[in-house]
């Protein structure tokens, strides 16, 4: 008999505002090939990932060919701290696949021009002092807990995330 999936894989635009979000930022742009292989992989994971035995309504997306963005509607079923540190297995098994690193909360993402820089913390803040970026720098803040905080707030200038501490 076919196995039907009753797990509550679905599209992100579905998932509520106050849905949980995990943003993971790659050190490096992914290829095409990286991307289409992320994919897959965390669709699966998604569909087998479970608290407490429920399933768990989930998605992705991956922005930019760089970010990894988990989605949780927390409405029918909540994280639990095994089911969060099975999400970080899966990212962590991500990062050693591809030769990237995913959970380093220290760097900082932002626009440079029209790319995409990535900069530890340390060189941020070099480049702050050295007033190559500014208060209006569009940044990307990671830090951010729900989908409506990541449609609203998660690219936005350096005043108005945590990174303004570190300009003048």
């Amino acid at each position: 008999m076919l196995k039907i999936y009753k797990k509550m894989l679905t599209e992100f635009k579905n998932l509520p505002d106050d849905s949980r979000i995990w943003i993971y930022q790659s050190n490096r742009k992914l290829t095409d090939t990286e991307i289409e292989s992320i994919n897959t992989k965390t669709k699966d994971f998604l569909v087998q990932w479970t608290a407490h035995g429920k399933d768990l309504e989930a998605s992705f997306e991956i922005k930019y060919n760089r970010f990894i963005v988990i989605g949780l509607n927390q409405e029918n079923a909540s994280a639990s701290g095994c089911s969060i540190d099975s999400s970080v297995y899966f990212i962590q098994s991500l990062e050693k696949e591809y030769e990237i690193d995913l959970m380093d909360k220290m760097n900082v993402t932002f626009y440079n021009g029209d790319f995409i820089a990535h900069k530890t913390l340390v060189d941020f803040k070099k480049m702050a002092k050295a007033r190559s970026v500014s208060k209006k720098t569009i940044v990307f803040n990671n830090l951010i807990n729900t989908k409506a905080e990541y449609l609203e707030n998660w690219e936005v200038p350096a005043e108005d995330s945590w990174h303004n501490r570190f300009l003048s």
